[in-house]
């Protein structure tokens, strides 16, 4: 049995490329952690080649050693810290094209609310923390300065190894990708301009009782992590080498 980890604290900063301002005099706002800033990075990997068949502990007989000698088990867990965002709002009363204007931020105690995937009902962090900016000025919010939700992954495999010759070797192996089935969510929307404001500026509610929030604060995509898509999925291969 092999068994490796690794972990990674780390704080990105740089001036951003991203959300940023271009105006001279408040270029300091562009130097912030960026969106591929990830706090916590834990990895865990282990392979266990199994004790069964010819020279191991158990199933040691011809019969058992031909069905169950030769496999191997995997798996490999990561876990990542949520990645930062920018809460925006509408530019217009700024007019300041080519530049990312941000929300006011009413609250600087700002909570989690909820998961933010089942809508209105469900917003990601509190919502009346922001407001839009209505006058000729940036908001008051930073760049980056939130985080959503982190993500973790377990895969897992199965193999095993046939020799069919000295030189010529057989394998067949099955993986499990996403093994838990576990959602990767990505960044929730995050323009404040898209909710509805009362004049006294609240959040306008609709008939129902819920926040007019227009997506704001909701989660509507997954992040796959660099695969082909985000749920569990398997897949199946046979290999030859000589």
């Amino acid at each position: 049995m092999t068994f490796q980890s690794a972990y990674t604290y780390s704080k990105d900063i740089a001036l951003s490329t991203g959300d940023r301002v271009l105006i001279p005099e408040f270029l300091g706002r562009d130097r912030t952690q960026t969106s591929a800033d990830r706090t916590h990075h834990l990895i865990l990997s282990a392979s266990y080649e199994l004790p069964f068949g010819k020279n191991k502990k158990f199933a040691q007989g011809a019969v058992p050693s031909a069905i169950l000698s030769g496999w191997t088990i995997n798996g490999i867990f990561n876990h990542w810290s949520g990645a930062p965002f920018t809460v925006t709002a509408s530019g217009s009363s700024c007019n300041c094209p080519g530049n990312t204007q941000t929300a006011d931020l009413v609250n600087p105690n700002l909570r989690k609310a909820g998961r933010g995937v089942n809508g209105a009902s469900d917003p990601y962090f509190d919502p009346s923390s922001w407001a839009p900016v209505t006058t000729a000025r940036f908001g008051t919010s930073g760049y980056y300065q939130v985080r959503g939700p982190g993500n973790d992954n377990l895969d897992m495999g199965i193999f095993r190894n046939f020799s069919i010759t000295e030189k010529i070797k057989f394998q067949l192996r099955g993986e499990a990708l996403n093994l838990s089935n576990t959602p990767h969510f990505n960044n929730p929307q995050a323009n404040v301009s898209n909710a509805t404001f009362n004049s006294d500026g609240t959040i306008a509610k609709a008939a129902d009782g819920s926040p007019r929030l227009g997506g704001f604060m909701s989660i509507t995509s997954t992040n796959p992590l660099g695969r082909i898509i985000d749920q569990r999925y398997f897949r199946f291969a046979a290999r030859f080498s000589f």
